[in-house]
């Protein structure tokens, strides 16, 4: 059976971490966390629970953190650009942001802040909130996640997951 890489992507966890250091230890080896912001300070902690390398950046809620406010990447065979959202009124749909990740040529815009689990798939590109953990807003208020899954040819699959 193939091994696939796990990488878990989380937003607003406003140092409620305790969902998040349960995932860790449910979801077993990682080779990525992926953090979305508004940690509030508990990056720290975020990334020593890891046990693998953990990206996050800065959030609305993030004041006087050295967190970068952006970052790019690749991933597998992926451009990534992750960004926590606020600044491109992800409140009030995602198609500012859309249309912002195709300017820069990525293929998967990772994004936060609205603490609603979304997964939008289109051909030229992949763009995926992963809602919070620790403060859910969407119907049910379910703690909410996103498990990428890359294969041995760096492709992936995507799955909005709850606790």
């Amino acid at each position: 059976m193939e091994q696939r890489k796990k990488i878990l992507i989380v937003s607003d966890t406003h140092r409620k971490n305790d969902n998040y250091f349960t995932l860790l230890e449910r979801l077993g080896p990682l080779e990525m966390v992926i953090h979305c912001g508004d940690t509030e300070g508990s990056e720290y902690a975020i990334s020593q629970a890891a046990d693998c390398p953990v990206r996050i950046v800065s959030g609305n809620n993030d004041f006087f953190s050295e967190l970068p406010r952006e970052l790019e990447f690749e991933l597998g065979r992926y451009r990534v650009w992750v960004t926590h959202g606020h600044t491109y009124y992800v409140s009030m749909g995602n198609e500012r942001i859309r249309q912002e990740a195709r300017e820069r040529g990525v293929d998967i815009v990772m994004y936060g802040h609205t603490h609603r689990p979304c997964l939008d798939v289109k051909p030229d590109l992949i763009a995926l909130n992963p809602g919070s953990i620790s403060y859910p807003r969407q119907d049910g208020h379910r703690p909410s996640y996103i498990l990428m899954e890359l294969d041995h040819a760096g492709e992936a699959d995507f799955r909005i997951e709850y606790m």
